[in-house]
């Protein structure tokens, strides 16, 4: 049960959203900017990582939803999606988003704890600085998503089926005005 009053037929960060239209504005411009963009990491790039540090941040409604939305770019690869989770280390994914993803994990934690050999790493894979900029980034937006929808105890549908139909919306249409104003379970 979410602890403020919002509309619970809208799950997780959707009824937040639309709680307070005024802020879920800028939020949803600042995921379609993070997380749509195709200069440097793909779609399903940006979507794997905020998925793993949603992970991490044990959002159970987070990684659930961007995890299938990256499994919709991968061409319903879950086991990729689940591998990134878990162990990104010995995920099927590029070296270069391996070390853009352990960069992540080390924002998640703090933003301190990145350390110059973990940019070197990335660089030697082929990140670029935008590809690096994107990755911190997308894991800070994500500490504050994650954050948003635990601390607010938002309603997150358990079982996780429901979350492809929103997935399917979010690739096709992105994180506009849709996702908090129109009713389906995810």
């Amino acid at each position: 049960m979410p602890h403020i009053a919002v509309n619970n037929e809208l799950a997780g960060i959707r009824g937040l959203l639309n709680f307070r239209p005024e802020t879920a504005e800028p939020l949803g411009e600042l995921a379609n900017i993070l997380l749509k963009d195709t200069e440097g990491l793909t779609p399903a790039e940006r979507e794997l990582i905020a998925t793993h540090v949603s992970y991490l941040n044990d959002c159970f409604y987070c990684h659930n939803s961007h995890g299938a939305i990256a499994c919709i770019y991968l061409d319903g690869d879950m086991q990729t999606v689940d591998a990134v989770r878990k162990d990104p280390q010995s995920a099927p994914v590029s070296d270069k988003l391996k070390a853009l993803l352990a960069i992540a994990g080390k924002v998640q934690k703090s933003g301190k704890s990145v350390e110059a050999r973990d940019i070197e790493r990335a660089r030697e894979a082929g990140a670029t600085d935008r590809d690096i900029q994107d990755t911190v980034l997308i894991a800070a937006a994500f500490c504050m998503f994650n954050r948003y929808v635990d601390g607010l105890a938002a309603n997150t549908p358990t079982d996780l089926t429901t979350y492809e139909q929103r997935a399917r919306q979010v690739a096709a249409r992105g994180y506009g005005k849709h996702i908090y104003t129109t009713k389906t379970n995810v």
